[in-house]
């Protein structure tokens, strides 16, 4: 999915640095995306303090709406998207030749490397109701001037989570939780998954404790407690307008609900790199970002073009009047 805002720092004031593991609610904020039929998305990821989670960069959520999705060819390098539905079928097309339905269940996995393309249309000629994840990993430095490559996964591994009362399930989309794995293709130390916890469950969920991590609520109540016991201090309340970090040095936490909810958990090993990230690309500096623009509007071959699509395109924005800057972790 492509970025319609060039703001190369995107977070709430307010965060504080941490003195050591510490449960940190991260407002998310509203954006436009689409042009003239913007469809409204919440973004979680960047923050102005927290570029990354391990190796995420970016974290939308486009929906619960009613609407018909149009995003037009547009370009990405350094990355990979990572697509989660909820509800609704989208139609993905992309320069590697791909062209398949995204369905609730399936992982779709598209690795930009030095350069792809690819479209996103919602099913039918209407307005369909549309809720999904949009999620970036950025790339190592011996991945991102890969080749490009599309992958979807839709027979994915369950892990029971240990639960003191009620139930849970974690669906690993990305990487390894506990001793669960995904079979897509991950290029650093990764955790991507969908948590399902019942009505009234007390469950616990294993965390490798040199990865930082983060929780989106998706629906339901959720209550985490990021000590044994669940003491005030590190006890939070989700909510689906906040991002809740968990920091570093966890080997668990403790997730309770009332009455049911779906969670996605995100983290890894914290990134190496300081990323400079602007518009569809995630690089290490100015220069290269400005290269990978001037290369999309001049429709170089590192792009490809996007099946059964014409010259129909998204153009890029205006670079800003200033250099572009590495990222760098307040957190």
């Amino acid at each position: 999915m492509t970025r319609l805002d060039s703001d190369a720092a995107v977070a709430e004031e307010g965060a504080a640095d941490c003195d050591g593991p510490r449960l940190l609610n991260l407002e998310m904020r509203d954006v436009p995306l689409g042009g003239l039929r913007a469809m409204q998305v919440s973004r979680a990821l960047p923050q102005r303090d927290l570029p990354l989670v391990g190796a995420w960069c970016f974290l939308d959520r486009f929906g619960p709406q009613r609407t018909m999705m149009r995003v037009e060819p547009h370009p990405h390098i350094g990355l990979q998207t990572v697509t989660w539905p909820i509800s609704g079928e989208v139609r993905h097309r992309d320069s590697v030749g791909s062209d398949v339905i995204v369905r609730r269940g399936v992982l779709n996995l598209m690795t930009a490397g030095a350069g792809i393309s690819h479209s996103e249309y919602s099913v039918g000629e209407t307005d369909v109701d549309l809720d999904a994840l949009q999620l970036w990993v950025a790339l190592p430095d011996a991945t991102r001037f890969g080749e490009a490559s599309f992958e979807q996964h839709a027979d994915l591994p369950v892990l029971d989570l240990p639960a003191a009362s009620g139930s849970a399930q974690a669906t690993v989309v990305l990487g390894t939780l506990g001793d669960a794995s995904s079979p897509a293709t991950a290029h650093t130390p990764i955790v991507g998954a969908e948590l399902e916890l019942t009505p009234g469950a007390d469950v616990l969920v294993p965390l490798d404790q040199a990865w930082e991590h983060a929780l989106l609520l998706i629906d339901g109540d959720v209550t985490v407690s990021g000590t044994p016991g669940g003491q005030a201090h590190d006890t939070a309340e989700l909510d689906t307008n906040h991002l809740l970090y968990l920091g570093t040095h966890r080997d668990a936490i403790t997730l309770r609900s009332t009455g049911g909810a779906r969670i996605f958990l995100l983290g890894g090993e914290p990134f190496p790199d300081e990323i400079v990230m602007w518009w569809n690309f995630v690089g290490r500096s100015h220069d290269e970002i400005v290269a990978a623009r001037e290369d999309w509007e001049n429709a170089a071959a590192r792009f490809g073009h996007v099946i059964d699509h014409g010259p129909e395109r998204i153009p890029a924005p205006p670079l800003p009047g200033v250099r572009l800057t590495r990222r760098r972790r307040r957190l």
